[in-house]
């Protein structure tokens, strides 16, 4: 399981993961991440956790 962090520019949203830096054959089905609410999300597959950056 990854534990792996990701920040996210705003210009960047909408978010999906797998994101264009993963390993093609650790791919998984391609969810889009919501956040809105939090400022943070976590994929429900691999669980790389996505933050939203503040600059």
């Amino acid at each position: 399981m990854n534990q792996k962090t990701v920040e996210v520019k705003p210009q960047e949203l909408p978010i999906a993961c797998p994101n264009k830096d993963m390993e093609l054959w650790s791919s998984h089905p391609r969810v889009y991440l919501d956040l809105s609410k939090t400022g943070e999300a976590r994929c429900p597959y691999c669980s790389t956790k996505y933050v939203l950056a503040c600059n």
